[in-house]
């Protein structure tokens, strides 16, 4: 069988695939505010960060892998894993000393992973992809390249503050001497990797292309944006790699603590967004997948790299071959948590509120920003409305529910033209795509047909196959048995709503042009 493990923002999960069977035996998480309270970090990051910055604890994704691992042992025989791969929350970074490697080849299973490999840390939180303090880093990187056209590319995404060098320059900057004693510089993705397989291992060209720092053209690291990023910066960074390179057996760790076998193997571990590319089944051009998360992804195959005149999408290697584009909106499940509080609901008035409130499908406008955002760049403090009265004071709440979804589908829809893809089929998947209401308004905004997975996880599922697939497995006929929508989860489009939310998306484009330019009305 094979292993999938996805560090994302609020979770660690794990599916395990078996394709003798076509089944998934074992799904499993760690939730780190619900499981690892102490860590004091409800959504799985450390709030009241001040300007801009947003990190969150590498002890806190140890001590969830130490947990992981022992509540799958309790459940099935993780001697039958033959290889693990994963996924991480991308753009975010861990900084570590000169005894990282020997820490790791010299673990014990008597003690924890985090009392064991926090002490070579030389920066104690990691900052993750909500950070926004590096925009002084952003413009000075920019200017050494000479223009956000020429960062764009070469790394497939203009400098962004959430990417990972220049998160890394802002690093230099405040602390030189942390720098200095830095090591190496992981990816949360390689960082996991390196903990399951004992040894620092490879950043892969999907998750690499996430740091401002990786050439799409030649897919190493790019000299010029290393040089403007940090003094030094190639002889702390791993090398470059495919994620399905094999990086030999697991940890004893691993072995000796939780009864994997001795032969079992390791992959690369990739970006979240990659990883569900992959689990959703859609690693050829003509697929469309959203992933409703803490941020919201749109993202899709593409058979060569096309970037965003705009800068806000972005190009990622494709896990298994090409590239995919993505696109991240940071008002995600977040801001859905924010209303759903605002109002007193709770969440099945995101399932019965889109029904309820057909009639006024594309009436009502919100720009459903409840804090900054990342496409469009603004910072928000906010949701704007345009309606009628009943909708703005929230007599109604069904109205501002189905606002907020619309608004945040139009936004998808409007900032992913560029890529001149038609949405043909759309595969959905995340916490808000398990009932009919939210995926039923992606299939009326966008006039497309919409499938749920009957596996939810899909980053985790994505790093199973990848698994799957560095073992020598044909990747179509994985998809065949694991990324088949579920039965009776397909949902059409209402085709007489078309032009009303055609109208909307123009509306939609007037209402954020006015708001960004000139400031809240």
């Amino acid at each position: 069988m094979f292993l999938g493990i996805d560090s994302s923002t609020q979770s660690l999960t794990a599916v395990l695939i078996d394709p003798a069977t076509g089944e998934v035996p074992c799904q499993i998480s760690v939730n780190f505010g619900n499981d690892l309270p102490q860590y004091g970090a409800p959504s799985g990051f450390i709030t009241g960060g001040t300007d801009g910055e947003v990190h969150s604890q590498p002890a806190m994704w140890l001590d969830a892998l130490d947990l992981l691992f022992s509540r799958l042992a309790a459940a099935t025989d993780l001697s039958q894993v033959e290889l693990i791969a994963g996924s991480g929350q991308q753009h975010g970074s861990v900084y570590l000393d000169a005894t990282f490697d020997t820490r790791l080849a010299t673990l014990d299973p008597a003690h924890s992973l985090a009392a064991q490999i926090t002490p070579a840390l030389t920066r104690p939180t990691a900052p993750i992809w909500m950070d926004t303090s590096t925009g002084a880093e952003c413009a000075e990187i920019t200017a050494a390249l000479g223009g956000p056209a020429e960062v764009c590319r070469r790394s497939g995404s203009i400098a962004i503050e959430r990417f990972t060098g220049p998160q890394i320059r802002r690093f230099f900057k405040v602390d030189p001497a942390a720098y200095a004693r830095t090591r190496r510089i992981h990816l949360v993705s390689s960082f996991m990797a390196s903990v399951i397989a004992g040894k620092s291992v490879a950043i892969d060209y999907g998750d690499g292309a996430g740091m401002n720092l990786l050439n799409l053209t030649t897919r190493g690291w790019d000299p010029d944006l290393l040089e403007a990023t940090a003094p030094g910066l190639l002889d702390k960074l791993p090398v470059l790699a495919a994620a399905t390179t094999v990086q030999g057996v697991v940890s004893g760790y691993f072995v000796g603590k939780y009864g994997l076998a001795p032969t079992c193997r390791c992959a690369l571990f990739t970006g979240d967004n990659p990883a569900s590319l992959v689990g959703m089944g859609a690693t050829t051009p003509g697929n469309i997948v959203i992933s409703l998360g803490t941020s919201d992804t749109f993202f899709a195959a593409m058979p060569g790299p096309q970037t965003d005149p705009n800068g806000f999408g972005h190009v990622f290697g494709n896990p298994v071959g090409g590239f995919m584009s993505l696109i991240c909106f940071r008002n995600g499940s977040l801001a859905r948590e924010a209303l759903r509080d605002r109002l007193g609901l709770d969440w099945a008035a995101f399932d019965g509120a889109p029904q309820s409130s057909r009639h006024a499908a594309g009436r009502n406008l919100m720009l459903p920003f409840f804090g900054p955002e990342i496409t469009p760049r603004h910072d928000f403090s906010g949701p704007v409305l345009q309606g009628s009265p009943a909708f703005q004071s929230g007599a109604e709440p069904a109205l501002q529910v189905r606002a907020l979804l619309e608004g945040q589908f139009l936004n998808m829809r409007l900032h992913s033209q560029w890529m001149g893809v038609k949405a043909e089929r759309i595969r959905i998947t995340g916490g808000a795509s398990k009932n009919d209401g939210v995926p039923q308004i992606v299939a009326d905004v966008f006039q497309a047909s919409v499938e749920r997975l009957a596996v939810s996880n899909a980053a985790a599922l994505g790093a199973a196959l990848i698994a799957a697939v560095a073992a020598g497995q044909e990747l179509s006929s994985l998809r065949s048995s694991f990324c088949q929508a579920a039965a009776g989860s397909a949902l059409e489009p209402d085709l007489a709503l078309g032009p009303i939310y055609q109208d909307a998306l123009c509306r939609f484009e007037v209402l954020l042009k006015t708001v960004t330019s000139a400031g809240r009305p």
